[in-house]
């Protein structure tokens, strides 16, 4: 078994240093690696993503992060993610990391993702500017995290975004804004790759149990939702491998 804790959410300010951090003490006897699935500060400043820094810095396993659409609010993406990346974090934008998990290899690819909507009720690159460039933000993002999944030499695949590839776990927040959570491009994608698990935050009145089109597990693990620390995932890798990459992986979920 792969021990995969998650949460997403945080949104540290710069008061609240050590707060978070606090509730991670059994971390690291529980769980051999730690994904955060964005928003992580509040407003987006770097101060805030030093405090971020410091939460995560240490843990005792291996920490893969994406930003979410709070950490882009000041323009301070980049510095957010040296910080992250200077405490020892992975922070991913469209690509993948392996991580070694007590002889097997979890592949994480991901990034923060985009909105554009589910099938039926979604946006299309048609007629305005503005509009077409929303729509091919998230078309472009889809190709790179699919891209990122199908490259990955990893024993259990797993896909972290900050916006839901599936509309599942969004039941609970009001139907006009799901264009605004999250997208069925990045569901094709995973569903094209076969991962394990799709792991995702932002939708804070969400549920936590969904699943994609192809019948990939998808998470929603925003701290609103899981009320916990952090969500842990047991995932099966001969089960994984077993079912041809179809993310059939048994699951075992418990949350600290």
């Amino acid at each position: 078994m792969i021990r995969v804790a998650a949460a997403g959410d945080l949104h540290v300010g710069a008061d609240m240093a050590g707060t978070y951090r606090a509730r991670l003490g059994q971390l690291a006897r529980q769980a051999d690696v730690f994904l955060v699935a964005g928003d992580l500060t509040r407003h987006g400043t770097v101060e805030e993503g030093l405090v971020a820094a410091g939460e995560l810095r240490d843990l005792g396993v291996p920490v893969v992060a994406v930003l979410g659409n709070h950490d882009y609010h000041s323009d301070q993406e980049d510095g957010i993610c040296e910080v992250l990346r200077d405490a020892g974090v992975t922070v991913l934008e469209g690509g993948g990391t392996v991580v070694e998990c007590d002889g097997m290899r979890l592949g994480v690819a991901g990034g923060k993702g985009f909105g554009g909507g589910f099938e039926g009720r979604c946006a299309s690159d048609f007629g305005e500017p503005e509009m077409k460039a929303f729509v091919r933000h998230t078309k472009s993002f889809a190709d790179r995290l699919g891209t990122a999944l199908l490259e990955l030499d990893a024993d259990v695949l797993v896909s972290l975004t900050h916006y839901a590839p599936a509309e599942d776990t969004l039941e609970g927040e009001p139907p006009e804004i799901y264009p605004f959570l999250g997208s069925y491009l990045m569901g094709e994608a995973i569903d094209a790759a076969g991962p394990a698990l799709a792991i995702h935050g932002h939708a804070h009145k969400g549920t936590e149990k969904g699943m994609t089109q192809g019948g990939v597990r998808v998470r929603n693990v925003a701290l609103p939702v899981i009320q916990h620390a952090y969500a842990l995932y047991c995932l099966d890798a001969a089960e994984a491998a077993g079912a041809a990459g179809a993310g059939r992986a048994e699951e075992r979920v418990s949350a600290w």
